[in-house]
């Protein structure tokens, strides 16, 4: 049916291109809203009619009548209807409906992919600094940017996947102070450890259980290992750059654990003290100086990134002299640029949006060649997690929080990414656990996966080989809910190339139980297995088509595709 819209767009591209030089580079078709009025719709003509001082109803009926003389729609097209003020209507044959199962079947798992178009993405997620393991919010970021990756790979782009964490600064000393006390033996409450929340003081302690835990295997002078790195405790409560690194490189290891348990990698671990180790930072400072776009003020440095649409200048360099959380984010786009990353996503959480036009601006300010709106962003909101009708508090500092490892073992790594991709990013999203292990129609990553191995299930009690399905005569297909079902089908590509450009994985999982609910009205309406051979036939190679485009689906989103359920 893909080959079958290709025919039919160019012939529409050839008759516009009649009917006014140029128009036919905009041939394009779309769904209709309400299914019963056709399988494409048509808006060329209302486009058109006044540019050329026509009654667009009366255009609309002179192109009908020329479509319907080309090769193409004469070959699959069933009717061409006019409606409202001049919307072509396309109603297709069953046999260019039936084109979709050959086409799924010949490509299977490449079905919907696009060619390599040889430019590199660099997607950076998740990016927790090492400091406790990784909370549901991190999850719903972790989702996201694996189901984005996925979605980009689906279009030819090379695809690199990064996690950038904060080894220095602020939050490694107060995890480290925190560390020490507890090792030295004193806890939450006691005079030392400040706990009141309008004392700023307060937040240089973390205060959760697992910091005990840390300092524990600190004083036994264990060895832990993380992807990148491995460290030996020497259980000194004096030295704190000790402490330091056995605490951040057990820290990576618990969040290694929580990744691994969501099926989860990473092609690289970007360091921010690299950033420093290196003279990005300094040399990034430098040439922004050298630029004219800073100033002096106040003892402080300061960024003139009003002239890049921000909406006030920002200080780079304090007083004490150190610089500012978005001077070490500029210098690292500057190296995600010089890696040869033409296109970046950094997918962060809604509280990172003030950083956009800082760092944007200070990009623009280094000219160094980076586009304009370089890189892009995708935030998302915070998660509530509902447990027995009860909200499960997240606090990380008082280390009440639920991590991505309990969501896990409450419920499963399917529902987990399902989830937490069944909505927008920036919308707020309530994690029912009730809801993700229940066994019915209202779970919807149950729904999806259950019209899968359902399909596998007729498929092994027809015990044929389903490679042959790919020659079969499919002309049986003309009920309306196959018909359906192939519409559906012939979606998925589309769906694919829409949801990356937009950064929506969310479009895959409303594609996919769309396509789910096809399925199963389908099943419910037309007995597959039936006696006569080749009407049998016809059906098992919709079902068969149906099974890959699902499995194709869902691992764009990470979930797996079970057999039996």
């Amino acid at each position: 049916m893909l080959s079958v819209k290709l025919e039919l767009l160019a012939a529409l591209a050839a008759e516009l291109e009649k009917l006014s030089p140029g128009a036919g580079a905009r041939a394009a078709f779309e769904s209709p809203k309400v299914a019963a009025h056709g399988d494409y719709a048509c808006t060329a003509a209302m486009q058109l009619a006044k540019a050329a001082k026509q009654n667009p109803r009366q255009l609309a009926q002179t192109l009908s009548d020329a479509l319907m003389a080309t090769p193409a729609f004469t070959r699959w097209v069933d009717a061409l209807e006019i409606a409202g003020p001049g919307f072509l209507n396309v109603r297709l044959k069953p046999a260019a409906k039936q084109e979709i199962v050959r086409e799924v079947l010949s490509a299977a798992q490449a079905f919907g992919q696009q060619p390599s178009r040889s430019e590199k993405l660099l997607v950076e997620f998740v990016s927790a600094n090492p400091t406790g393991p990784l909370h549901v919010g991190h999850g719903r970021q972790a989702a996201l940017g694996d189901a984005l990756c996925n979605l980009f790979s689906t279009q030819g782009w090379d695809v690199h996947r990064e996690f950038y964490y904060n080894d220095a600064g602020v939050q490694i000393q107060t995890l480290t102070n925190s560390t020490q006390l507890r090792a030295k033996g004193f806890k939450p409450g006691d005079d030392c450890w400040p706990v009141d929340p309008e004392n700023p003081a307060s937040k240089a302690f973390y205060n959760g259980d697992y910091i005990q835990d840390i300092a524990n295997d600190f004083l036994a002078k264990k060895t832990v290992k993380a992807d990148d790195r491995e460290f030996t405790a020497n259980g000194d409560v004096e030295d704190q750059d000790n402490i330091r690194q056995f605490a951040v490189a057990y820290l990576r290891n618990e969040q290694d654990k929580d990744l691994q348990a969501f099926n989860l990698r990473f092609d690289e671990y970007y360091l921010e003290s690299s950033l420093y180790t290196s003279g990005r930072v300094d040399r990034t400072v430098e040439r922004l100086i050298a630029n004219g776009h800073t100033y002096e003020l106040d003892d402080a440095l300061w960024l003139k990134s009003t002239d890049y649409g921000d909406d006030k200048d920002r200080v780079m360099r304090k007083r004490d002299g150190g610089y500012t959380y978005f001077v070490p984010d500029v210098a690292y786009h500057i190296a995600k640029w010089e890696r040869g990353f033409s296109k970046v996503i950094n997918i962060q959480g809604t509280d990172h949006h003030g950083t956009i036009a800082r760092v944007r601006a200070g990009l623009q300010a280094a000219d160094v060649g980076i586009p304009l709106g370089y890189p892009d962003y995708v935030l998302h909101t915070m998660v509530r997690v509902v447990r027995g009708g009860e909200e499960v508090k997240i606090s990380k500092r008082a280390g009440s929080y639920v991590t991505l490892r309990d969501l896990i073992e409450w419920t499963s790594k399917d529902a987990v990414r399902f989830f937490l991709l069944s909505r927008k990013p920036d919308t707020e999203y309530t994690f029912d656990v009730d809801l993700a292990v229940a066994q019915n129609n209202d779970n919807p990553v149950y729904y999806v996966q259950y019209a899968h191995a359902r399909i596998c299930s007729v498929l092994k009690a027809w015990g044929g080989d389903a490679a042959t399905l790919n020659t079969v005569d499919l002309s049986a297909l003309e009920g309306p809910q196959a018909q359906a079902l192939m519409l559906q089908l012939a979606k998925y590509p589309d769906m694919l190339t829409a949801a990356a450009q937009g950064n929506a994985p969310h479009d895959v999982t409303f594609y996919l139980r769309d396509l789910a609910a096809a399925y199963h009205s389908y099943y419910d309406a037309e007995r597959i297995l039936v006696d006569d051979e080749a009407v049998k036939l016809a059906r098992l190679a919709l079902i068969s088509a149906t099974r890959q485009v699902l499995h194709n689906g869902l691992a764009v989103l990470g979930v797996s595709a079970p057999e039996r359920m």
